[in-house]
């Protein structure tokens, strides 16, 4: 066989790891093109640190090209066109042949999408958004703050319930905690997005022992900045003093615009091999849509939740079979449908959900005690995560796998 050229649309967390997975698997013949528009990569799970002040941007950003072995060609680009017939991405400046395509593009945030929202509206969704809000927070002095999920699906299911206990940690530590009324709106009927009912009891426990009332089933169609004003559907209108939201969500408009989207702007996979529609072109990440079973109610089936365990899992599965057809190794793997998430509860705090989101006849994922070893975790894998390719990442990941296994669960690393 010829040389084979595998290109990578986006460098985040799934296209980083097919990337590294593809350079470790495929030999040194054949070409792996990543393609980014930004020349630096933000760690998306420490915006929330940057928000409270614990971290800084400097701390959590890294230039892209020191994430990825030299092998990999680093093309810092948006990728604008997908040229199906002649299999040839289309950037602003030159076009690049493939024999696979990975679509790693993730997901992109529309605050537009509901009037007043973009207005007024503060986000810890965003590396700028976060250092915003830590601004914010600064000149805060009291009164009430409303974090709210404004649309689904929205990435990282436990991110909206870790941002309402830091925040109220936040103020705990400036002496303000009484003087702040914490309230989480969310349109899911529980917490935490496709759980089940016992990781939904259990993180609402985790809100309600931290005094922050939790409002489900509050779908947001409106804000009034004047009124400071939140309307929700069928629900009375809500008012605050400060706006926290997690923005609506869109698929990229490149993916809209390839034909390889549903209705929703998402593009569907085999949910086992990540494939599309189209041959030899994958994706993986936020940008994909994949049922799970169970049902919000009997019109509305469950949705794989948006987030970094599963990119990440994805583009392992997707880089394991690319290599293996490229180079006629037997044996490919699946996507298993496992994930995880350390749930972050401020005072160094957090919570360790885990299980398995293909379970029949519908997931149910377990939330492990909360403790100060998961957070620890967190911090770990933040380090590892960040560290330059192939410095320490392997002793890293032993570490946080050792770790995890004295729990008695197991990491994807």
């Amino acid at each position: 066989m010829r040389a084979q050229t595998v290109v990578i649309l986006g460098g985040g967390v799934g296209g980083l790891v097919a990337a590294n997975e593809l350079a470790r698997r495929l030999p040194e013949e054949h070409r792996i093109v990543l393609v980014e528009r930004s020349g630096r990569h933000a760690f998306a799970p420490s915006f929330l640190w940057l928000m409270t002040g614990d971290r800084r941007a400097a701390q959590i950003t890294r230039d892209l090209r020191t994430l990825v072995p030299r092998r990999v060609e680093v093309v810092q680009a948006e990728a604008r066109s997908i040229d199906w017939s002649h299999q040839r991405v289309e950037t602003e400046g030159r076009a690049i042949p493939y024999d696979y395509l990975v679509i790693a593009l993730g997901a992109e945030l529309a605050p537009e999408a509901i009037p007043g929202l973009a207005e007024t509206a503060q986000t810890f969704y965003t590396l700028e958004g976060a250092e915003r809000l830590r601004a914010a927070l600064g000149h805060f002095t009291g009164g009430t703050v409303a974090v709210v999920v404004s649309a689904m699906p929205y990435k990282c299911p436990g991110a909206p319930h870790e941002g309402a206990m830091l925040l109220g940690d936040f103020f705990r530590r400036r002496g303000l905690r009484d003087k702040v009324e914490l309230h989480l709106f969310t349109p899911e009927l529980q917490g935490y997005a496709g759980g089940g009912a016992r990781a939904g009891a259990a993180v609402g426990g985790m809100l309600e022992g931290r005094g922050i009332a939790f409002h489900p089933s509050h779908k947001l169609t409106a804000v009034h900045p004047e009124a400071r004003e939140l309307v929700f559907d069928g629900k009375p209108a809500a008012r605050y003093d400060l706006l926290v939201a997690i923005p609506p969500h869109r698929g990229p408009r490149l993916a809209r615009e390839s034909g390889l989207t549903n209705e929703a702007g998402w593009v569907p996979v085999d949910r086992r091999t990540l494939a599309t529609a189209r041959e030899r072109v994958y994706a993986i990440g936020d940008v994909t849509s994949i049922p799970i079973p169970g049902r919000w109610n009997p019109d509305v089936p469950l949705m794989l939740p948006k987030a970094g365990v599963f990119a990440h899992e994805h583009a392992r599965v997707v880089a394991q079979r690319i290599a293996a057809e490229v180079t006629g190794t037997a044996g490919q793997q699946d996507f298993c449908g496992d994930g995880y998430c350390m749930l972050e509860a401020g005072e160094d705090l957090a919570g360790f959900a885990f299980g398995n989101f293909f379970a029949e006849p519908a997931p149910e994922i377990r939330l492990r005690r909360v403790g100060r070893a998961w957070h620890l975790g967190k911090v770990l894998f933040e380090q590892w995560w960040l560290a330059p390719a192939g410095l320490r990442r392997r002793a890293l990941a032993l570490a946080l796998k050792s770790g995890a296994r004295a729990y008695g669960v197991r990491l994807a690393l």
